[in-house]
């Protein structure tokens, strides 16, 4: 593998977590900014006001989204398998020829 097929690798990896991660950080990130507001609006300072709720959501998300985020990992996994493959058939056939 070279370099340039490492970054590939790499690029799709970080592509993947990024897809697979943005649902979850939506609905943390919207329900965090709806709790600030109403407590703002309401004057409630109370730290652990946001956490439940948020849990809550992103834990619902999580079971909703399971299924499409290991869809996305399992195909970025054959992806990497496939590129393992064919490596391997690239180096039984310089070896023979070159030895």
């Amino acid at each position: 593998m070279t370099g340039g097929e490492a970054l590939d690798v790499a690029r799709e990896a970080l592509l993947a977590i990024l897809i697979t991660s943005a649902p979850v950080m939506v609905v943390a990130l919207v329900i965090g900014l709806g709790i600030s507001l109403l407590q703002a609006l309401t004057q409630i300072q109370e730290a652990t006001l946001s956490f439940v709720p948020k849990i809550l959501a992103i834990f619902a998300v999580l079971l909703l989204a399971l299924p499409f985020m290991g869809a996305q990992l399992g195909q970025l996994t054959q992806q990497v398998m496939s590129r393992i493959g064919d490596g391997d058939r690239r180096v039984e056939t310089i070896v023979p020829g070159g030895g």
